[in-house]
């Protein structure tokens, strides 16, 4: 077996992006839908913060039919050159079926994907170092990143991991439930995690898990799939994601392996330790089309108060 460096890779750190979701509540294909001045799609906008923060590779997760697409709108960035001076190194990573252990039986009429655990473990073979995987279609800001790109410098191989955190209050929807990482914060680690699936923002600016018909308070912080880690996560993925195939999955078309339930049977576990991160920036994003204008409104005011050049892709 080749080591990572005769396949080419180096050890930069890697900037891995989760694109191959349906996008099915926001009525298309969210990720590539052009809100920046110039058509930039909102991992364009991710992509730019993470390279000026120091980030040197960057590893997109799509569908195979995704990958001509994709290379004809990213396909600049093999002409750009990272914080270090040295060429942007891009991978593209295939979440299919092609990826699931033999043992376990895909149902019949089973198109979608099993999630972002396996998600993430597509792209095993294409992240060599440190990295941070996030969402296509939510914008963290230039913050976030020089935030875990300082923290992912000094991780240790295994055993502890990062994330960026996020108000409550400012990652809901006024046009429909969301699904969000409620987390438990102790001395700036991460005690637990669950998943609230239907969480709800009114105009009066209270929120509601109404899957539990409990309220939540609005400065909980979240976890919105910014999570930093070390390669050394990969087996312990792996692990999980079979198991959950052979505990959970069975014939549901539906049934997602998460990664930030992951992370709680971890923490639980004591095999994790997660440190939780605060970015100056604020976070926002689309989940449903009614979020459109105001996403490409907060766009507009980044590029005319000179956080970003006119164009992304000169």
């Amino acid at each position: 077996m080749k080591t990572r460096e005769e396949k080419g890779f180096s050890m930069k750190t890697s900037l891995v992006i989760m694109a191959a979701g349906l996008g099915s509540r926001y009525g298309g294909n969210k990720q590539v839908d052009g809100l920046g001045p110039n058509g930039e799609i909102l991992m364009e906008y991710s992509i730019y913060d993470a390279l000026r923060a120091g980030f040197g590779r960057v590893v997109f997760i799509i569908k195979p039919e995704m990958e001509q697409m994709m290379r004809r709108m990213v396909g600049y960035l093999e002409k750009k050159t990272a914080a270090d001076g040295t060429p942007v190194e891009v991978a593209y990573a295939f979440q299919d079926f092609s990826s699931v252990p033999s043992f376990y039986h895909i149902p019949q009429g089973r198109t979608k994907p099993f999630g972002t655990v396996h998600a993430l473990l597509c792209a095993a073979d294409a992240v060599p170092g440190p990295f941070c995987v996030i969402n296509a279609d939510d914008y963290y800001g230039i913050d976030a990143y020089r935030t875990i790109h300082r923290e992912l410098t000094a991780l240790p191989p295994d055993g502890k991991a990062a994330m960026v955190g996020y108000l409550l209050k400012n990652t809901a929807s006024l046009h429909g439930t969301v699904s969000r990482g409620v987390c438990s914060v102790e001395d700036g680690k991460l005690r637990s995690i669950r998943e609230a699936l239907r969480v709800q923002l009114y105009p009066d600016g209270t929120l509601r898990d109404l899957q539990e018909d409990v309220p939540l308070d609005p400065e909980t912080v979240v976890s919105m799939n910014f999570w930093g880690f070390a390669p050394g996560i990969f087996p312990r993925l792996r692990a999980y994601f079979e198991e959950f195939l052979r505990r959970d999955a069975g014939e549901d078309l539906k049934a997602e392996c998460l990664l930030p339930v992951m992370v709680g049977e971890l923490l639980r576990g004591g095999e994790l330790e997660v440190s939780v991160l605060r970015s100056a920036d604020r976070w926002f994003g689309m989940t449903y089309h009614e979020d459109r204008a105001r996403v490409a409104e907060e766009l507009r005011r980044l590029h005319e108060s000179g956080v970003y050049p006119p164009s992304l892709r000169g």
